[in-house]
């Protein structure tokens, strides 16, 4: 598909598309357009900008609709040449509401106008245009250009930074910081949305490089950019309206410009009222000096062009003595079809008939195959033409004969916009700082237990510098673990609040935990292993491809697919066509999706005339379902009904009895669907709905249920993507880790308690047929509260609940609040587990700084499921009266209010539950106490032993099963007095010393070592000669491992490989030993093979002298490896030749 400025735009522009407009500007000043529909005026901006090239101001009535404008003229006239002008200001006077995102963005406008002639599309909403910007002179007196090649004096250049009032730090994260490391300085200038990294040579400037503030890493090279500070604290000279720095020649389109004029004015009253309220002890500015007044604003617009697309014309005040005209367009918006596809073709074939061009948009490819089939299946051939683009409403235009449409209008689904403010993000919380280790930290060792983590130290090892781990155990004990050994420590994560004791070096005590440990995970595997493997050679039925009714199905989902939840829904149904018997668990957080999932794959089997029954916890969690299926399966012929203890007898009689007769296709209930009364006629799959919330006698029933039956698991505790590997072989596994990405994110504000607040929200909520949640979590003043709001708003329904009611009446009430029949529920948070009321969009959460990061998280998750836009109101003490602590995590959340970053946090203490809950409760208490990496760890060993198990080898036909559980490296250990380390003039600080080593321990192919190295040299520089040789090093313990070496010491020169010690291992019986030995018997100089006597018997050790590098070494090993890959008659040939 071509994208829409190769194929749409060219087309309007040949057809004359808005040509009175364009004729209409070259005679009058001021154009109203009356009758234009959906996208029409992006698009005749963007005919007007590539025509006439000239600059283009667009200024929009509000904030989303300038997001949605950016994003189509983006697509229309390329990206580069698109600016997005913000507000810094949300209220006049409010310091403290600025965004500093938008700052920078507000600069590298001024930047790419002020400095540079070039024409640009600037999109623009009202707000933006109400605060004065500074002019060409002032701005040029905080810029500074830096350009590739020009002598720069590197001293200068801190000079320069600290003169603009930027700052230096470690890492360069936010805008106005710098970092020089070497001959490297790191700059995030506020013109640009990436920082900038300059390496010099000498006093050249040798590149410029954008890089990214997550990574670290550049991203693209540029020759010149302008160093701007923060124009927000440059005092100089007068400031001056947005439009007096643009071109003359600039053109104005604007949708209701009377509301553009209208906000201008109250913002600038509302400036002189809080002018007249703040402190006089402070020298504050006068308004008229910050903001533009509606009389300076008119006599600006005044000057330009304007054409302005709006049903109610500017008057004379405003537009003084212009000429003007008005055009009538002949335009309609697109039709809603409301998913009805025969609808839809027959409007288009009524459109084709009578000659018109028919073009859709497509957000993806996938999109248009979607349609496409569908119109396949219906057997009509309609031949539209279509684009790609971001469009966001579609059009007819009768007289020109066009009609362009938006497949998510079409598929009735939310477009999503993208908003402009991206690197707000240095303030966050990231998984990496959880994972890191600090100083004080506790971690565990394999093989001693628990320890303090006590820093990096220096070791004098023989006259040569090496760095290692220092650790601090019981009684003082010191372990020093050398960087090679990394892989042994983790830090130690267990149950939160509890005493951490700290290991006794060479007690036992640690090492019977490590076994009784292992011996559980064996059997716990071993059982896992053997049911899968029944499983697997079970038959089951073959569900048929798909039909078009399931095309038709999945395009209406309202949301974009997420990568996860296409390749959950593709395994699904390749689990459901093929023979054997499904049985596939899906993971993934409250509203990523999985209940989708479900429904694809219960309509697929209904459509194939099986039936499904659906098994879920809790009886509102039935209703729920009950209504979600309901809900998407309406337009399709499938009967749905459910069973909980609220239905009457008759109800479930009718119910049981329409199972029985095969007229009900989907079902579903409580634990009741498994009682010997319920009989099923022809029953083809089973869903069940978080599967460890049940008690064990359903569990077990389930299991005689479904031995042959089509099994989907859902759950929402997210299982550790460690853990992912070991249960692989177990179960069938799909995880949807990426929350939807046109969901809507939810508007999170922080405010103190104020009624006024709180009476406006609620009433704006009820206004709009919405329902408002209130989370209070105290149960003593729920009834207080529920009071206020009744009096605060008296037509407002409320109803409260919590856990102490009896279960059948706050059963009753959520769902009489699920049903409509209440407009507030004030509950404390048994909310968070489950309640999904679509119509529910405002969240009030009260003592907010009392919640963890997770339940903040999934709270506000509940609200913004439905296609409006979600408000979430953190209600705090003011901002003083908090511990830093709750000030960051609320900080967090307000920012975060797209699901996804923040949620991974929030993942980190539920993995441990989820970890727990599917391998049996007793494993908590052994996670709890060595931690949960560890704990990992000890699997995968005990996985290793029993590979070897004789009675293990019959569940696996193939080598490749056997493969995919057991995928780990044997890590083996160096002993070295050569110096491997990242120097310290190379990386001056200890934690990101301490994170590189941790991730070079991780690094499992030589891909990634490369990367690491790039990485390394992007950041730092050119490796040093102790950084190369300590990346060699990675590779000569994989060669290492590969050959069947266990330890390694490399000391004074010489090299020592010992194999394994038991003489009964396989290894002695395998080819590898048989090439080794042959290589050394043919190159005795190069290394020998010697036996040492040892109280277990004989070790075999390889022994090399004169070892000068590892690269030496790794030379050999790659030879002893590959001198491997002879085949078996060459070899005696090439000995005999030698003999």
């Amino acid at each position: 598909m071509k994208k829409i400025n190769e194929s749409l735009l060219p087309e309007l522009l040949r057809r004359d598309f808005g040509k009175d407009i364009f004729e209409g500007l070259s005679t009058h000043h001021y154009i109203n357009v009356k009758g234009s529909a959906g996208s029409v005026p992006s698009l005749i901006a963007a005919e007007l900008f590539t025509v006439q090239n000239k600059t283009l101001l667009f200024i929009t009535d509000d904030k989303e609709a300038a997001f949605y404008i950016t994003s189509e003229m983006e697509n229309l006239v390329g990206e580069e040449r698109v600016l997005y002008f913000p507000e810094t200001h949300l209220e006049p006077y409010q310091i403290e509401k600025t965004q500093n995102a938008n700052i920078v963005l507000r600069t590298e406008v001024l930047n790419k106008i002020l400095l540079s002639s070039e024409p640009k599309v600037i999109v623009a909403h009202s707000g933006a245009l109400c605060e004065k910007v500074m002019k060409k002179e002032d701005f040029k007196a905080i810029s500074h250009k830096i350009k590739v090649g020009e002598q720069l004096d590197f001293n200068f250049t801190e000079e320069l930074l600290h003169q603009f009032n930027f700052n230096p730090t470690d890492f360069v994260s936010e805008p106005g910081e710098f970092s020089v490391r070497g001959g490297i300085v790191d700059v995030f200038s506020y013109s640009n949305e990436k920082p900038y990294r300059i390496s010099f040579f000498g006093n050249e400037v040798e590149s410029i490089r954008e890089f990214d503030i997550e990574t670290q890493l550049s991203v693209g090279k540029v020759e010149e950019f302008e160093l701007v500070s923060n124009m927000n604290f440059a005092v100089v000279g007068k400031r001056v309206p947005f439009l007096d720095i643009l071109p003359p020649d600039t053109l104005i389109i604007t949708q209701q410009a009377y509301a553009t004029f209208n906000k201008i004015k109250s913002f600038y009253h509302q400036s002189l009222e809080k002018f007249g309220a703040l402190s006089e002890a402070i020298n504050h500015s006068h308004p008229e000096e910050l903001f533009v007044s509606e009389e300076e604003f008119t006599q600006h617009f005044q000057r330009f062009k304007v054409v302005d697309f709006s049903a109610q014309p500017l008057s004379e005040k405003h537009l003084g003595d212009a000429n003007r005209m008005e055009l009538q367009l002949s335009q309609t918006p697109q039709p809603s079809f409301n998913k009805n596809f025969e609808m839809l073709i027959q409007d288009l074939e009524d459109k084709l008939h009578h000659q018109y061009s028919v073009w859709i948009s497509f957000s993806n490819e996938k999109q248009r195959e979607r349609l496409q089939n569908i119109f396949e299946e219906k057997e009509k051939n309609i031949p539209f033409q279509s684009f790609t683009s971001e469009l966001h409403e579609g059009f007819i235009d009768t007289s020109s004969r066009i009609s362009v449409y938006t497949d998510h209008q079409i598929f009735d689904r939310y477009q999503r916009f993208k908003p402009k403010n991206t690197f707000a993000k240095s303030e966050q919380l990231t998984l990496k700082d959880l994972m890191s280790l600090k100083i004080g930290d506790y971690i565990t060792h394999i093989d001693h237990g628990i320890g303090k983590f006590m820093g990096l130290v220096k070791v004098n090892n023989d006259g040569n510098i090496q760095e290692c781990f220092k650790l601090s155990y019981k009684n003082g004990d010191l372990l020093y673990v050398s960087i090679h050994s990394l892989h042994k420590i983790s830090k130690y994560n267990g149950a939160e609040g509890k005493e951490i004791v700290l290991s006794k070096l060479g007690s036992t005590a640690w090492k019977s935990l490590k076994q009784k440990t292992k011996a559980k995970v064996k059997q716990i595997a071993f059982d896992l292993i053997k049911l899968y493997a029944k499983r697997k050679a079970a038959k089951g039925f073959a569900f048929t491809p798909d039909t078009y009714l399931q095309n038709e199905l999945e395009a209406s989902f309202i949301y974009e697919d997420t990568p996860d939840q296409e390749k959950a829904t593709i395994e699904v149904k390749k689990d459901m066509e093929a023979e054997t018997v499904m049985d596939r668990l899906i993971c993934g957080d409250v509203g990523f999706g999985k209940t989708e999932v479900a429904i694809r794959a219960a309509f697929k089997a209904a459509t194939d005339g099986k039936q499904v029954a659906i098994l879920v916890p809790t009886t509102i969690l039935a209703f729920q379902h009950y209504r979600s299926f309901k809900e998407r399966l309406k337009d399709f012929p499938v009967n749905i009904s459910y069973l909980n203890r609220f239905r009457t007898t008759k109800q479930k009689n009718e119910t049981l009895k329409g199972l029985e007769e095969g007229k009900i296709d989907i079902v579903i209930g409580t634990h009741q669907l498994v009682s010997d009364k319920v009989k099923f006629k022809d029953l083809g799959l089973l869903i069940i709905d978080e599967e460890h919330k049940f008690g064990v006698s359903v569990k077990d029933k389930l299991k005689t249920l479904r031995t042959n039956i089509d099994t989907l698991t859902l759950t929402a505790t997210p299982i550790p993507r460690t853990l992912q590997f070991s249960l692989m072989a177990a179960r069938d596994l799909s995880v949807i880790k990426t929350p939807p990405p046109n969901r809507q994110p939810v508007d999170t504000q922080l405010i103190g308690f104020d009624e006024e607040m709180l009476r406006d929200a609620i009433s704006y909520e009820i206004q709009r047929d919405g329902q408002v949640y209130f989370i209070n979590n105290r149960i003593e003043n729920l009834q207080e509260i529920a009071g206020l709001i009744q009096r605060l708003v008296p037509d407002a329904r409320v109803i409260t609940g919590h856990g102490q009611l009896d279960g059948k009446e706050l059963e009753s009430r959520i769902l009489d609040f699920m049903e409509g029949k209440y407009d507030v529920l004030v509950s404390t948070t048994i909310v968070e587990s489950g309640v999904d009321v679509p119509n529910a969009n405002t969240i009030f959460i009260n003592d907010a700084q009392r919640f963890g990061m997770a339940d903040l998280h999934q709270m506000r998750g509940r609200v913004g499921r439905g296609n409006r836009k979600a408000f979430c109101y953190l209600i705090t003490p003011p901002m003083d009266m908090m511990t830093p602590d709750a000030r960051k995590r609320l900080e967090a959340v307000e920012q975060f209010s797209d699901l996804g970053s923040g949620f991974q946090i929030a993942m980190k203490d539920l993995e441990i539950r989820g970890a727990g809950d599917l391998l049996g409760a007793e494993q908590s208490g052994f996670i709890n106490e060595m931690g949960f990496d560890t704990y990992q760890k000890i699997m995968q060993e005990a996985l290793e032993e029993l590979q070897n198990d004789e009675q293990f080898e019959q569940y696996f036909e193939n080598e490749e099963d056997r493969k995919k559980l057991f995928n780990s490296k044997k890590e083996v250990n160096i002993d070295t007095d050569l110096e491997l380390m990242l120097p310290d003039d190379y990386v001056q600080s200890t934690e990101e010393r301490l994170l590189l080593y941790q991730r070079l321990a991780e690094i499992e192919t030589i891909e990634e070592l490369y990367s690491f190295q790039a990485q390394l040299i992007d950041r730092f520089g050119d490796l040093p000669q102790e950084a190369i040789n300590l990346l060699k090093s990675v590779e000569l313990k994989w060669l290492s491992a590969d050959i069947g070496l266990e330890r390694l010491i490399v000391k004074k020169g010489v090299f020592l490989g010992y194999l394994p010690q038991n003489p009964q291992d396989k290894f002695y019986r395998s080819e590898k030993f048989a090439h080794i030995l042959n290589y050394l018997s043919q190159n005795p100089t190069s290394a020998v093979l010697k036996q040492k006597d040892t109280p277990e018997g004989t070790q075999l050790i390889i022994r090399k002298e004169k070892v000068k590098s590892i690269e030496e070494l790794n030379d050999l090993l790659h030879t002893v490896a590959s001198g491997t890959r002879l085949p078996a008659d060459e070899l005696s040939r090439s000995t005999a030749g030698t003999l």
